[in-house]
């Protein structure tokens, strides 16, 4: 067996590169300002039955590369039992090289089991019974394993008509780690899709308390939920979307439409596109009078394979990057609020990578002088949370923006081993500050570019979102 490639300088290839690493930013707390950890999971500290349950449950990046190398379903998310799942997935590793899975499994594997050696059909009845003892100890649970990252601000994901008890829960008792909610209101949008759009908009309603039957009664609910929130912690907003919408305006037709709509709940709605337009605008000026961070996911093609979507339901596994045309109609959205000065602070994340100069561009039009950074050219997304889509995040932003006032990585993540992402980042980062360092494209002064890794890595999120 060849030599352990996870060495206290993995993907740091020069002098300065590792000094940039181990001396300025390793030890930086984590802002994780984005994922789907779930504070139930945080509140009650929960301790997982097993390496499976906390690891292959839910992750569907590795339920895709089980697929590829042919691994029957019923190995993946079927009937069999939690040992012989992972033994099926450890089979699988060794054929993942070059893929980012490859680097986080033995990223997780060591950081949080301190498991120094391969994953595969060999080690893995090893790796099993170590793992699992350890997850039966209280240093394992979810709290301990966040405590051991260095975990400072953890951001959920909330649907609006969250009860957010255990948010309650873990301020009341002065949990160390920061646990804020964040508002993702995306299911009343689509009112395309009638019966997930009903079944969400009572959800609101038993939740405002108000019956909807307008669109000014849509919302007042949801800006009753958006107090809610924000009285208990949230600062930031998030929406998963194709494309922004570039129609906002609401005629008095599609008002009365929208009222027969919703009385009559027969046919469909003319205009899904105006009705999610003007909504959405509507939540952006209640972000901004409440000084929150808005967040917009763009570009995926969600739910492809439709027999194994409707077997196995959403976020299985069958999306994929999409070609939608972005830049028109975020310059529309933007300019829209921006015109009467309701542009809150935002993040716009892009999954297509061709897109990249598009998305960093348009950033700087709406920057306005009035914070730092106001605009901001998220980090590298979903396909693009490997090596080489965050160089090329990182390297249009810095082509095209400031990279000295990015606010950093998120995991984006269900699961609670996922935070080697943000050492994966720091390293990738310091490796690109550094070998530039060397070759005399910047200045060679540990000092200075130093810090600009520590604001990149820690600071300015901590800013950012006034932490």
């Amino acid at each position: 067996m060849s030599e352990y490639f996870l060495t206290e300088d993995f993907l740091l290839q020069g002098k300065a590169a590792r000094r940039l690493y181990h001396d300025h930013v390793k030890g930086l707390p984590v802002i994780d300002y984005h994922c789907h950890l779930s504070p139930a999971d945080i509140a009650a500290n929960r301790q997982f039955a097993n390496l499976t349950d906390i690891w292959l449950k839910g992750d569907h990046y590795k339920w895709r590369a089980q697929r590829t190398l042919g691994v029957p379903e019923k190995l993946i998310t079927g009937d069999a039992g939690d040992e012989e799942k992972f033994h099926a997935w450890a089979r699988v590793v060794p054929q993942t090289v070059r893929n980012p899975l490859f680097h986080w499994t033995h990223m997780e594997l060591k950081n949080v089991f301190g498991i120094n050696g391969y994953l595969d059909a060999k080690s893995a009845s090893s790796v099993y019974q170590r793992c699992n003892e350890l997850l039966a100890q209280p240093s394992h649970k979810t709290r301990a394993i966040l405590g051991s990252f260095n975990v400072e601000y953890i951001g959920t994901t909330d649907e609006p008509w969250d009860s957010l008890e255990h948010h309650q829960s873990l301020a009341a008792e002065n949990f160390s780690i920061r646990v804020s909610p964040s508002f993702r209101p995306d299911r009343v949008l689509m009112i395309g899709n009638k019966k997930s759009f009903f079944d969400n908009l009572s959800l609101l309603e038993r939740a405002s308390g108000i019956t909807v039957k307008d669109i000014n009664s849509l919302l007042q609910a949801l800006q009753n939920r958006v107090d809610y929130f924000h009285d208990n912690g949230c600062r930031v907003s998030d929406h998963g979307l194709t494309q922004m919408p570039a129609r906002f305006e609401f005629s008095a037709q599609l008002e009365s439409e929208l009222q027969f709509f919703l009385s009559d709940r027969k046919g469909s709605y003319s205009d899904p596109e105006a009705f999610m337009g003007y909504v959405l605008v509507q939540l952006c000026k209640m972000y901004h009078a409440k000084d929150w961070v808005q967040q917009f996911h763009l570009g995926p093609i969600r739910n492809n394979n439709t027999r194994l979507n409707q077997l196995l339901g959403a976020d299985s596994g069958f999306d994929s990057i999409g070609d939608f045309p972005q830049a028109l109609q975020m310059s529309l959205f933007f300019d829209h609020l921006d015109q009467s000065n309701q542009l809150a602070k935002t993040v716009i994340y892009n999954i297509n990578p061709s897109d990249n100069e598009v998305f960093a561009t348009m950033l700087g039009n709406f920057n306005d002088g009035s914070i730092k950074g106001k605009m901001q050219f998220g980090s590298g997304w979903w396909f693009l949370d490997q090596k080489d889509g965050m160089e090329k995040q990182l390297n249009a932003l810095s082509n095209m923006g400031l990279i000295s006032t990015f606010i950093g990585m998120i995991t984006d993540s269900r699961s609670f081993l996922s935070f080697p992402r943000h050492e994966y980042f720091r390293r990738i980062l310091c490796n690109l500050l550094g070998d530039e360092m060397e070759k005399g494209i910047l200045p060679n002064d540990e000092a200075w570019i130093g810090g600009i890794a520590k604001d990149i890595c820690y600071h300015n999120a901590k800013e950012y979102f006034n932490l």
